[in-house]
């Protein structure tokens, strides 16, 4: 792959017990590790890189979360103290296969300096007992553990009254065993399973909210086709106008209708707000759901401009539907079958095929932090720059939601 010089950084959110995020764990490709502890003041320094990656719009308010960064032992021998801010990161460490006191020497400097230290493969508790006491939290993963185990492992940690994140968490059912298990944190991808009834079917107001994102996608749409369908939500029209005529867009006259929106905005700005505001309305769904979508669908289309990709709302849309059978808790398959979306969108999702099933593949690979699916002339710096406009579009859009809603 010929991007060593590149960072490539993703971002996993890490949950309290009501699914809020409260941190995210940077995954780093081998290099960017180095690069990232070691960044000096310059356009890429670690706190710029930072400041990127953890700044979110959470129910209105901008906010800053803490990063956890993975290190290795070697890595630390190599380059000394992290030039990282303390306030913002926890540095992570994993036990496994080490030898207690060493590690003790090489993180009790780290301890000192005021770094938050979390610990992960503690798998002889009592042979740690002197870091465990200075540790900020223990990692403990539950994956393909039994309910038994994963009470056995947390009563095995409780001597040090330390705080546990439960990580590798695949599904809800293990994530409200962890929560009711008094774990305090917790991390996997139970956010990709959707808690589906098989058969399920797509209720009338899902599939209003799939026919605007589809015909939103369309460049050959109409304003009166347009508006015809948002007008069967009156949230979603009240929502949509409102925005409109904030002190954002300092219209001269006041918009009335949607298809002045349209023709005034353009349709691009209205299906951004449209899905924005769609997205949004589905309650009952951690914010990081939507947070995450959107930045798969901009980093699609952000990736289709740069390479002349045509029609780039395509890309948008298919990062899009690729994940909203997880806000309308379907199988992704039933959606497929049950909606009118256009056959080449339909082949990208099922089957990563075409050209953009190709992008969104490659996408989904970054996000995950998969560097090893990535194809050996990926384009480690156009990827990297799109997620992290895609994050910060996002932020911006979820955070004009909000200050519009407040007006």
């Amino acid at each position: 792959m010929g991007t060593q010089a590149q960072i490539l950084l993703t971002r996993q959110p890490i949950f309290d017990a009501h699914q809020k995020v409260v941190a995210y764990e940077l995954l780093c490709q081998s290099e960017s590790v180095q690069q990232l502890v070691s960044a000096e003041e310059d356009s890429l320094s670690s706190a710029a890189v930072l400041d990127a990656y953890t700044s979110i719009s959470d129910q209105g308010e901008v906010k800053r979360v803490p990063a956890f960064i993975s290190l290795s032992f070697a890595l630390l021998k190599q380059t000394g103290l992290p030039g990282l801010p303390k306030k913002q990161v926890i540095l992570e460490f994993s036990l496994k296969g080490t030898d207690p006191k060493e590690v003790l020497r090489n993180l009790l400097p780290l301890i000192n300096e005021g770094y938050r230290i979390s610990v992960s493969s503690v798998e002889d508790p009592q042979a740690f007992a002197s870091l465990l006491k200075l540790v900020y939290l223990i990692k403990v993963s539950v994956d393909n553990k039994t309910p038994d185990e994963i009470q056995a492992l947390r009563q095995q940690l409780a001597p040090w009254k330390r705080p546990l994140m439960a990580t590798h968490i695949s599904d809800y059912e293990t994530l409200e065993l962890c929560v009711s298990s008094k774990f305090s944190l917790f991390q996997g991808n139970f956010l990709s399973k959707p808690r589906a009834i098989a058969g399920q079917k797509v209720k009338a107001n899902q599939v209003v909210l799939i026919q605007l994102l589809q015909i939103l996608g369309d460049p050959k749409a109409t304003p009166e086709k347009i508006e015809k369908l948002i007008l069967q939500d009156p949230v979603l029209t009240y929502k949509l106008l409102r925005i409109v005529n904030s002190a954002a867009y300092a219209l001269v006259r006041e918009v009335e209708s949607v298809a002045q929106a349209v023709v005034l905005l353009g349709l691009e700005q209205v299906r951004k707000w449209a899905t924005v505001i769609s997205l949004d309305a589905h309650t009952g769904k951690p914010e990081e759901l939507t947070r995450n979508l959107l930045t798969r669908a901009h980093m699609c289309e952000l990736i289709a401009v740069k390479q002349k990709r045509q029609p780039a709302s395509a890309y948008f849309m298919v990062g899009m539907m690729s994940g909203i059978h997880l806000l309308l808790d379907i199988q992704r398959d039933e959606l497929l079958e049950q909606l009118p979306l256009a056959d080449d969108i339909k082949a990208a999702i099922s089957e990563n095929s075409g050209p953009l099933g190709d992008v969104l593949a490659q996408v989904m690979s970054y996000e995950s932090g998969e560097w090893d699916k990535l194809p050996d002339d990926f384009d480690g710096e156009l990827y990297e720059n799109a997620y992290r406009g895609g994050l910060k579009l996002t932020k911006d859009s979820m955070q004009a939601l909000y200050d519009t809603a407040g007006n």
